[in-house]
């Protein structure tokens, strides 16, 4: 999970989540999967995220022109594939990244990004390019650091924020293995 506040950049905010969410085709286990965004700022960074989607290539890694190649095989891509198609009926798509056609074959994947209600929304974790937007507002931070815990995944956390108190209230409240401040993850 990440969790930003009103007072981040926008423009680190949407490089960082770019990184953390989509790179490694999103197989990481250090991947971003849920964004927690105070809803003050959740339309501009959300836009700027559409936009900054528009250029990420998906193709065959080797060549450099591409920014992500394909998931791990044919089954984590009908994973993925059917999780995609349960968000289209669920929650609200964000934006997503045309694949072209020279990805008709393999196990291409294109990045996706949802906004749920809730992180109840998610039953198992999903190891691909597909991020899950939730706003929050700053009143309940306490209880976003409850749903973070509550998962039971704990293994990476991103924090944005200018402010050094809110890092530190997440930061000591949350669960997490790794956490990263104002950085990818």
């Amino acid at each position: 999970c990440m969790v930003v506040d009103s007072t981040a950049l926008p423009e680190q905010v949407v490089d960082d989540v770019i990184t953390s969410a989509f790179l490694s085709a999103g197989q990481r286990c250090s991947a971003l999967r849920v964004l927690y965004i105070q809803d003050t700022i959740a339309d501009k960074v959300l836009m700027m995220l559409r936009g900054a989607m528009d250029s990420i290539c998906v193709g065959d890694p080797r060549l450099l022109s591409n920014d992500l190649g394909p998931v791990i095989d044919r089954s984590a891509a009908s994973e993925l594939y059917a999780h995609i198609e349960r968000m289209n009926k669920e929650a609200t798509l964000i934006a997503k990244v045309e694949l072209g056609p020279h990805c008709k074959n393999g196990s291409f994947v294109p990045p996706h990004v949802f906004e749920l209600e809730s992180i109840n929304q998610l039953h198992d974790e999903v190891f691909g390019p597909i991020l899950h937007v939730i706003r929050y507002s700053a009143k309940n931070l306490s209880e976003v650091i409850n749903q973070i815990n509550d998962t039971g995944y704990g293994l990476t956390l991103g924090i944005h924020s200018r402010i050094e108190a809110f890092a530190e209230k997440v930061f000591r409240n949350t669960i997490a293995g790794n956490t990263y401040i104002n950085r990818n993850t």
